[in-house]
């Protein structure tokens, strides 16, 4: 699907590169609202959602109800805290055996695949138990 590129819609996706954090919808709306009060909220969700659809941004779906976005949209992992409900960025190389063993074993044609380990950070107390 294409979108028209909007001053709206290059104000969200610029908050989110700003916030560098993985942040939630209302914490994206908040950042745009701060700098720019008459925009809707309904117009930075809605935004997110057309970002993430033609790839400029990534959509996290957590287990806490929130979505996360990326502005990296390259092959990575994530690591999401069951706490304090922050999403981080995990550096491993991708083990290009998993597609492959699927497409082998299963007949499937992998065109890509989200990966988010659960846990608890560090900030929280990773060591310990939840």
């Amino acid at each position: 699907m294409i979108y028209r590129n909007t001053v709206q819609r290059a104000m969200t996706l610029e908050a989110v590169r700003r916030l560098h954090a993985h942040p939630t919808a209302e914490e994206v709306y908040r950042q745009v609202a701060a700098e720019h009060p008459s925009v809707s909220r309904a117009t930075v969700y809605r935004n997110l959602r057309q970002l993430a659809e033609s790839g400029l941004l990534l959509k996290i779906n957590t287990t806490d109800g929130a979505d996360h976005f990326d502005h990296r949209c390259d092959a990575h992992y994530h690591a999401g805290c069951l706490r304090c409900g922050r999403v981080f960025d995990v550096e491993l190389r991708q083990p290009p055996q998993l597609e492959k063993l699927l497409g082998d074993t299963h007949g499937f044609a992998v065109s890509g695949y989200d990966l988010l380990f659960r846990g608890v950070c560090p900030e929280c107390g990773g060591k310990t138990s939840i």
